[in-house]
């Protein structure tokens, strides 16, 4: 077994479409980013390289590359997954921290979303959301929003050596 953290920020900007896991959120702002700017999936990205040991995000999908503009991070995470073939997902467990928009009405959303570019069930995804008490500088003003990501992962090999209550 193997555990990777993710933690990314952006801030909010208008004129862009706010991502959050996959999942549009109706709001006028949305992330200011080369890609598409999900701090979500950019977390969970970070957290499956790490935990595989094969570095984050911009080593593998540098910013510093055109062919990454604007693209849909789900593009990249479905990438990621293909680098962490080797792998299978016991369980990923997320925090998004925004004052605003109220997250409650998407998580369900947003779990499903995750589970679907995984490949796991819904099960297998937790998604929380919590504010920065208006603290914490520009998250806390309401002008960026942070995403952490905690995944655990095993060698798919190694699962036929191992009983488990999940197989």
């Amino acid at each position: 077994m193997r555990v990777g953290l993710g933690w990314d920020i952006h801030r909010l900007v208008s004129d862009r479409r706010l991502l959050l896991g996959g999942v549009e959120i109706d709001y006028p702002l949305g992330f200011e980013a080369h890609s598409d700017g999900d701090v979500l999936l950019h977390a969970l990205m970070d957290a499956l390289l790490g935990a595989a040991a094969l570095g984050d995000i911009g080593k593998h999908f540098p910013p510093s590359e055109e062919k990454y503009k604007n693209i849909s991070s789900a593009t990249l995470l479905e990438s990621t997954l293909e680098l962490i073939d080797e792998y299978l997902i016991e369980n990923i467990d997320c925090t998004i921290i925004a004052e605003a928009p109220k997250m409650q009405p998407y998580i369900q959303k947003i779990r499903l979303s995750i589970a679907s570019l995984c490949k796991i069930d819904i099960s297998q995804v937790s998604i929380k959301a919590t504010t920065a008490e208006r603290l914490l500088g520009e998250v806390g003003k309401g002008e960026a929003i942070i995403a952490e990501a905690v995944v655990l992962i095993r060698r798919k090999n190694e699962l036929a050596d191992v009983e488990s209550p999940w197989v």
